[in-house]
């Protein structure tokens, strides 16, 4: 899985970094990019609506600490399911392979004998 990917503000919007819109949440962006930035958010639906979210936290100041522990808890969870995922996969090993393909011959060979007995 791509690294990217793990990064809760990472795909928001593809013209604005994370940077940028933790700057704008916490106010310290200059009027001027505030304008670009909201520009860039009403284009974009699911951004404008996860930055209502954010701007709903009272302690501005302590968005990247959020946003960081948001990081780290998805990391933790994809890690979780992907070594889940990989435990639960058929291990391609040889020999399972020869061990079926022995078992389907004494079957064959057993139908045959059988078969030929009862003639």
């Amino acid at each position: 899985m791509q690294e990217n990917y793990k990064e809760i503000l990472s795909h928001l919007s593809t013209e604005i970094d994370q940077e940028t819109l933790l700057l704008y949440l916490q106010g310290k962006l200059t009027e001027e990019k505030k304008h670009e930035v909201e520009k860039k958010l009403l284009e974009n639906e699911f951004a404008g609506d996860a930055m209502e979210g954010l701007q709903q936290f009272k302690d501005k100041q302590q968005l990247p600490l959020t946003v960081e522990m948001l990081n780290h808890n998805l990391r933790k969870k994809l890690g979780q399911k992907k070594r889940r995922r990989q435990k639960m996969q058929f291990k391609d090993q040889p020999w399972i392979y020869i061990t079926i393909f022995i078992l389907i011959l004494l079957i064959i060979i057993s139908y045959i004998v059988i078969h030929k007995m009862s003639q």
